[in-house]
């Protein structure tokens, strides 16, 4: 088999999101746990431990995030940090610096045109790995890699060329930065011909993040991607995931006492109750994106997605709910992202975006800050526009 194309990790990106077909569901996932919530405004009616959940008010882009990050990217005064990338998870670190977790990475330099030369596998310079970390500490930015400078790796390695691994969230416990990842094989030549394999856990030292201290396997007996979100409430941390049917994505709960992702594993079963088979796991509702989040706002918990109720859809939307497993409602648009199509911010008709979800670690009590993620079908635009393939990052108020 030939090599592993570079575009392979984003090609089943893209495909997860938008083009999917495949189709998996044990009969215990067709139990639905909640009925699909009902358009409204987020703190309108709910009431949580007799406080009323926050109201949305305003939304707008978050500059000083958004410029970091575009410095950062277009700074070339190293070959290899980070130029471009998706996923955007972030979490603390123990020394109070933030740690963003990407998954498909461009490194380099960018011309001063604002292009990139095509990767290296393709003829040209630019590394392009599946997966790397950006480290923030106030307003200084570093790349973590594996490998070295001149020869840059993931810090999450593939076993071999068939293989690759997908970032999903993380959360710093127990001393160690755990970072849940997908692993996906290669079964054909063609840049489509790929599929999911198993979902794993890697834990990292804080202050060596280049490769994993260990790797373990988490459950994924029922195909589901428990790799969505993490949230820590008390002594348990939720592990929210997806249950991908393409045109159709659910969401799933499980849980783990303590703070070792790699211990024995509860799945909510929609009932009010936990099971530890994974698939007695419920669907909990539809429409959350492969990427989302459900993070604590005041006694409330706040769900936070793409829509992906319509393909290629523009809005971001809130839920809230009293309760970590849900239900969900009050649905509401609290973005629409300006770069998708070719009536957006770049002309574009092959522009997308996917997968905002939080980032708590950098929010304040009435004052959220999200990301989401933007691409293209013609992989020849990253190298036209090195500003496609970057996080864009806003805020939200509540009151």
């Amino acid at each position: 088999m030939r090599r592993r194309s570079p575009w392979s990790g984003i090609a089943a990106g893209v495909l997860t999101l938008a083009l999917s077909t495949t189709t998996f569901t044990t009969p215990a996932q067709a139990r639905t746990a909640t009925a699909p919530p009902k358009p409204g405004q987020p703190g309108t009616g709910l009431v949580c431990d007799g406080v009323r959940t926050p109201t949305f008010q305003s939304s707008a882009p978050d500059a000083g995030l958004n410029g970091q990050f575009t410095r950062y990217g277009n700074d070339n005064g190293r070959t290899d940090d980070w130029t471009g990338a998706d996923g955007t998870y972030s979490t603390k670190l123990p020394d109070g610096r933030v740690a963003f977790v990407f998954s498909d990475t461009f490194l380099g330099k960018v011309n001063p045109d604002g292009g990139r030369s095509p990767v290296i596998e393709e003829g040209g310079t630019t590394p392009f790995l599946n997966n790397s970390f950006v480290i923030k500490d106030g307003k200084r930015f570093t790349t973590v890699h594996g490998g070295t400078k001149k020869d840059p790796k993931a810090v999450m390695p593939p076993r071999d060329s068939k293989h690759w691994y997908w970032a999903g969230d993380a959360i710093t416990a127990g001393g160690k930065v755990q970072v849940t990842y997908q692993e996906y094989e290669r079964f054909g030549d063609g840049i489509w011909d790929w599929r999911w394999l198993r979902n794993v856990v890697a834990k990292f030292k804080p202050n060596n993040l280049s490769k994993p201290e260990s790797v373990t396997a988490i459950p994924s007996s029922t195909k589901i991607a428990w790799a969505s979100w993490l949230e820590r409430s008390g002594g348990t941390i939720y592990v929210y995931g997806v249950e991908d049917l393409g045109d159709t994505k659910y969401m799933h709960l499980a849980r783990v006492r303590g703070g070792d992702l790699a211990k024995p594993w509860e799945f909510y079963k929609g009932d009010g109750t936990w099971s530890k088979t994974e698939a007695d796991s419920a669907r909990i509702m539809p429409g959350v994106a492969n990427e989302y989040s459900v993070s604590r706002m005041g006694r409330a918990y706040m769900l936070i997605t793409q829509d992906t109720t319509v393909k290629f859809n523009t809005a971001i939307v809130a839920y809230f709910s009293c309760s970590p497993q849900g239900p969900f409602t009050g649905k509401t648009t609290v973005y629409s992202t300006p770069e998708t199509g070719a009536a957006g911010s770049y002309g574009n008709p092959n522009i997308f975006t996917y997968n905002a979800h939080a980032h708590p670690e950098m929010s304040s009590r009435n004052r959220i800050v999200v990301s989401y993620n933007v691409n293209s079908f013609v992989n020849t635009d990253h190298y036209k526009d090195t500003s496609i393939y970057r996080p864009r990052f806003i805020d939200l108020r509540f009151r």
